[in-house]
């Protein structure tokens, strides 16, 4: 049984009433979607909020859920639009957007680096990956909204170009071109840091 066909079997069930069914779904998605909602939100603390947000509006919605996407591409959507939300409401909310600014962006991910050491690991290679993650993050970040969706969900997400251009509700031709742009921006910001020749990509 395909993992479509998986799903599509636990939303009728969950239409059915089946709560349990639902709870597979969670956890099934939690992580790829707090992934997705991570690389639109830098506050660690909102991603989980606004994840469980995504989850429960998709419950509410379900009954409405047709199957003429994939679970995933509908949920995905939800998802991107309550990150979006979330997002405009720090706006107005200048202290909102303050303390997620200050609050620790750096995140577990350096503290446990610097922590664990592993063997074949000096100061200086673990200082110049950290650096490297750095200039890729914030490469992504500086991507347009549309550029950086498609390099997300083909890089990171692992999507094939067929399930980005449903999700993102565009042609392949877009979704091929997104995903260059998206690579050569990044690799001109990396270019300095690995001293690459001129026209190689990552």
């Amino acid at each position: 049984m395909s993992d479509a066909d998986a799903d599509a079997l636990l939303v009728e069930r969950v239409k059915r009433g089946d709560v349990r069914a639902f709870e597979m779904l969670v956890v099934k998605y939690q992580r790829r979607v707090e992934r997705l909602i991570g690389r639109m939100v830098r506050d660690v603390d909102l991603v989980q909020d606004i994840a469980q947000e995504s989850f429960i509006r998709a419950y509410r919605a379900l009954p409405q859920f047709r199957g003429e996407s994939a679970f995933y591409t509908w949920l995905y959507r939800i998802a991107v639009n309550t990150a979006k939300k979330a997002l405009m409401d720090m706006k107005r909310d200048p202290l909102v957007l303050e303390s997620s600014r200050s609050s620790g962006e750096e995140g577990e991910e350096t503290s446990r680096a610097e922590n664990e050491l592993t063997d074949g690991e000096t100061p200086e290679a673990l200082l110049a990956s950290k650096e490297i993650a750095a200039a890729v993050n914030a490469a992504i970040a500086a991507l347009s909204e549309d550029l950086r969706q498609a390099i997300t969900l083909r890089e990171i997400e692992g999507l094939s170009y067929e399930e980005i251009a449903e999700m993102m509700n565009c042609p392949i031709g877009t979704v091929r071109s997104r995903i260059f742009r998206a690579r050569e921006a990044i690799a001109t910001r990396l270019r300095p840091l690995l001293d690459t020749r001129a026209g190689e990509r990552w």
